[in-house]
């Protein structure tokens, strides 16, 4: 069966099937057809071509190598359906905590919502997160997929509970209370005051300005996934 993709939007489906792409020759140059194919791997062919087609919004774009990895996981909790919305949010974490990190797109659009400071745990690194841990009282961030889950009213305002979905890596996430949530810390005030970006407990906090409108996009089993080189994810082939 063939799904067509209007210049709007990209759409792609995913179960037990991967996908096989090719840019269908129609009246507008951007038009691209997904055929689907037994094959059950989102190949790297197919993958560039979604991160061409990201429509940015005046953004920047995540770094390919991370984008790929979120998408493919993405996709592999689609299929078990642990995940149950078009949005993907990814955080980079091999790159400095003074730049943007955080992006949500809506796949259903092929858009960048938004492009967000993001912090990392005190323990996980200054500048730089180079340390990972799932355990309590670590005071580390945990790499990998998440589904989102609800939101509540904590100290730190709403926030966002998350449901690690990598046994040993993040699944001690909601136990340990990472979060998803504002913090004042999260700021280019911060940065210029301290040279890097202030540091959670372990949660990704995100500017307050910003929070509760990420919050209320990504919430209810959308997918987050913190990138790192140094990991491994059973969800990524």
């Amino acid at each position: 069966m063939i799904y067509k993709i209007i210049p709007a939007s990209l759409l792609f489906v995913f179960s037990f099937f991967s996908i096989h792409s090719f840019i269908s020759k129609s009246e507008n140059k951007d038009a691209i057809a997904i055929e689907k194919t037994t094959n059950p791997n989102l190949d790297d062919a197919n993958v560039e071509m979604v991160y061409n087609h990201l429509h940015s919004n005046q953004y920047a774009l995540p770094k390919l190598e991370s984008f790929a990895k979120a998408l493919k996981g993405y996709y592999s909790l689609k299929e078990k359906g642990l995940i149950k919305k078009n949005i993907l949010t990814l955080v980079d974490f091999s790159l400095s905590s003074n730049s943007k990190r955080l992006w949500v797109i809506d796949l259903a659009t092929n858009t960048i919502l938004f492009q967000s400071l993001v912090a990392h745990g005190r323990n996980t690194g200054e500048e730089f997160a180079k340390s990972f841990s799932n355990s309590a009282q670590s005071f580390k961030s945990s790499l990998g997929f998440y589904a989102t889950g609800e939101i509540y009213s904590g100290k730190h305002g709403m926030s966002l509970r998350l449901d690690g979905l990598e046994k040993g890596i993040n699944d001690n996430a909601r136990s340990r209370g990472v979060v998803v949530h504002g913090a004042n810390y999260v700021s280019n005030s911060f940065i210029k005051n301290n040279k890097r970006l202030g540091r959670s407990q372990g949660c990704p906090a995100l500017p307050e300005e910003l929070s509760k409108e990420i919050i209320n996009v990504i919430k209810d089993k959308s997918c987050l996934f913190i990138y790192h080189p140094s990991a491994i994810s059973k969800f990524v082939s």
